[in-house]
């Protein structure tokens, strides 16, 4: 059955636009309850150690403090098993030890937030401390890495025609949304609200559900907004499990919003990597073998991993290849995913290499890559239900004017200023998950669309409007999609570029459910216009039923209802996910063009402007689409040149944990950017025909401006940020 498709593809503006650039979305800290009582965390000042002792009596005597509450008065939390990451989660206030600098110790709850901030700054901790291990490069990684093989690299590499050995390393970098994580909690006897900043509420109601022993059931999370999260949302931290011990202590509602600051210490962040790399090819640049050895950061009670070696298994055709991740356990809160978690630290490295063959044989960075296009992915030998990179290239060099790059380094100028241009390839999977959709059509016309998935800035309810719009045969202004509660129908995490695919579909199959219901009422209705028409001969367009090939002979969804005494038709929507075995390898792709300008007298590097193709199959709404892939350079931008947390691994303090001294993007630094989508869909991974495009886009962005900066300066670029010192 072939449905007119009016919505979908259409570059419409957000439906929740004007709550949110009119200030009326709320968002969790804005949540303020009858009654409700402020909480404020007392960090650890020790980087590794043990609480001896928490003086509290300062603290309890300022007037509106309610409670004070630590690992020596807390109640016990039940025995919880292991969950992701592998480990042992932090849980509050449970014990005396320290395990990273700025660890909650205590939580001072009161009747205003300033009388809470007062009373935390006089909570007195005594410590036995012992040295923090911090340091990446100067600790030991874990004795279980996670190895990858095939063919034989090492002998592969030793008669390699080019060889090339690569040290590469990348800071750690903080995700600093504008809205920094909070939570309001209240129990109602042994039913517990939470109003979150999550990007997955049914994933934070089974983590607390774990944490305090009780069923699911009995625990709601509300979410309905995300003031950006970029991963730092993705898992439920310490500070919710904090501030429900602390509402059921005090036995009102508790809300506790962690600061700037606090944001560095109390959630995740993109950890750390050193990753050497060694490619062998022949003198045509065709890669016999590659070897990559990559150490990562992780916390000592937690191991946080992601995907950073896909692209040195598939991007390009290798016949040997070997890698080893090794985790480095260190004395630091647990890392988490940031936006293309593992994939774009993975791409600086293998795009970075990949730009240093092409000039070691004097072949175009394009070239080079095309002469190791892969028939098939070698790391599953299935075949790519699509891959349109060769379009990328060849779409991404004709706008970009890739023609006009000279080859030579440090040959382009402009004043002072070196110009240079480079590119980098990018590849993310495509991920689908198990997701549900109810659908609710009304007498009126209207329709209700509902899943538990979330919105942290992509636009999830003007998307799945538009997919439930033409599914329906409404206009956009007939649908109201509901999200961001967890008493709503299944949904994954609101992350890994998942959602479109997963709760897309299943808007989809829930919206076709219910058209198809309407049609068959209406087909067997002796009274309808359309009795005894082949129900595939039935389309809805503008919310009226009719048949294709006479458009005059129909009906609309009000008429049907009202003379059949419904008050509403529904129907429930699933996808099932990916399957267990696939039949294709899924992955979505890019090509990033930059131009750099850089001083030559004082390595400032600024990027001039920069276009991204992407081969990200069905573009649901290009508008949101372009907000997604110019938000993603920005980030890529501030990856490549600006961010970097700094640690004194004296004691473990992040002494940049501010947005004064962390450096991120601003409008001043942003360049002229175009993003482009090759047309195609992907049907072989999932219904609707997407692959996700809120990662891919911002894969490939750091190593094509590094490779931007050595054709303007004949300088290699192996570690990020790049700074000025290393130009100089």
């Amino acid at each position: 059955m072939s449905q007119p498709q009016a919505a979908v593809g259409a570059a419409v503006p957000r439906v929740d636009a004007r709550l949110r650039v009119t200030g009326r979305t709320k968002y969790a800290g804005d949540n303020s309850l009858d009654g409700v009582v402020h909480a404020v965390v007392v960090d650890s000042s020790v980087g590794r150690g043990r609480v001896t002792g928490i003086d509290a009596r300062a603290a309890e005597a300022q007037t509106g403090v309610v409670k004070v509450i630590s690992h020596l008065n807390a109640p016990k939390l039940p025995p919880r098993e292991p969950g992701y990451p592998p480990g042992e989660a932090l849980r509050p206030f449970q014990d005396d030890r320290v395990r990273f600098f700025g660890q909650p110790v205590a939580v001072v709850v009161a009747t205003t937030l300033e009388v809470a901030q007062h009373a935390a700054s006089l909570v007195k901790v005594s410590y036995d401390t012992q040295p923090p291990s911090t340091d990446i490069g100067a600790a030991d990684p874990a004795d279980d890495p996670e190895t990858y093989a095939r063919g034989d690299a090492d002998g592969a590499l030793e008669a390699a025609d080019v060889k090339l050995d690569l040290a590469y390393r990348m800071a750690r970098n903080h995700h600093n949304p504008m809205e920094p994580a909070g939570t309001v909690a209240r129990w109602e006897g042994d039913k517990l609200t939470l109003w979150e900043k999550t990007q997955h509420v049914q994933g934070t109601v089974e983590t607390m559900a774990a944490e305090f022993g009780m069923p699911p059931d009995s625990i709601r999370v509300i979410s309905p907004a995300v003031g950006g999260a970029f991963g730092s949302g993705g898992r439920t931290w310490v500070h919710t499990s904090i501030a429900a011990l602390a509402a059921r202590e005090v036995k009102r509602p508790v809300k506790l919003v962690l600061t700037r600051r606090q944001t560095y210490f109390g959630v995740g962040y993109r950890p750390a990597y050193e990753y050497d790399l060694r490619l062998g090819s022949d003198r045509r640049g065709r890669l016999t073998a590659s070897a990559h050895d990559v150490r990562t950061e992780s916390s000592r009670y937690e191991r946080h991993s992601e995907d950073v070696l896909a692209a040195g298994r598939m991007l390009y055709s290798t016949p040997n290849v070997r890698q080893v991740y090794e985790h480095v356990p260190l004395d630091v809160n647990t890392p988490t995913w940031m936006r293309g978690p593992g994939y774009s630290s993975g791409a600086f490295c293998v795009e970075s290499a990949m730009d240093e063959l092409a000039h070691e044989l004097d072949l175009d960075p394009i070239e080079v890559r095309l002469r190791n296009e892969p028939a098939d992915d070698e790391s599953s030998n299935l075949p790519f239900s699509t891959r349109r990179l060769r379009d990328c290239y060849r779409v991404g060099a004709r706008e970009f004017g890739w023609h006009r790059r000279s080859p030579k380094p440090r040959s382009t100028r402009d004043g002072d200023w070196l110009i240079g241009m480079g590119m980098a390839s990018g590849v993310y999977d495509t991920a689908r998950s198990e997701a549900q959709a109810s659908v609710r059509l009304d007498a009126d016309g209207t329709a209700l669309v509902q899943s538990a998935t979330s919105d942290m800035g992509p636009g999830t309810a003007t998307s799945m409007s538009q997919v439930a719009a033409d599914a329906l045969g409404l206009t956009m202004r007939q649908v109201t999609f509901r999200l961001g509660d967890s008493i709503l129908p299944l949904a994954p995490g609101h992350h890994g570029s998942r959602t479109m695919a997963s709760v897309g579909s299943a808007v989809q199959d829930g919206c076709d459910k219910l058209r198809k219901q309407a049609i068959t009422l209406a087909v067997k209705d002796e009274d309808s216009p359309l009795y005894g028409v082949a129900p595939a001969d039935v389309v809805v367009h503008g919310g009226r039923l009719y048949v294709k090939d006479e458009p005059t002979r129909g009906e609309t969804y009000r008429l049907l209802l009202a003379r059949n005494d419904l008050t509403h038709l529904e129907a429930l929507g699933s996808y099932a996910g990916a399957p267990e075995s696939e039949k294709f390898s899924f992955y979505a792709y890019a090509a990033t063009f930059a131009e750099v300008a850089v001083d030559a007298r004082l390595g400032l590097v600024r990027v001039r402007r920069m276009v991204g193709v992407y081969d990200a199959a069905r573009i649901i709404n290009p508008r949101l689409a372009d907000s997604q892939a110019i938000g993603a350079m920005t980030g890529g931008i501030g990856h490549a040149l600006l961010e970097h947390t700094v640690t004194d691994h004296r004691d473990g303090r992040i002494v940049n944990a501010n947005l004064a001294d962390y450096l991120v993007p601003t409008h001043a630094d942003m360049p002229e950017m175009k993003a482009i989508y090759i047309d195609g869909e992907d049907y072989e991974a999932d219904p609707i025909g997407v692959k996700g495009l809120g990662e891919i886009v911002i894969v490939g962005v750091a190593p094509a401006i590094a490779n931007a900066v050595f054709n303007a300066t004949g300088r290699r670029i192996r570690e990020l940020p790049i700074t000025a010192e290393a130009l100089l």
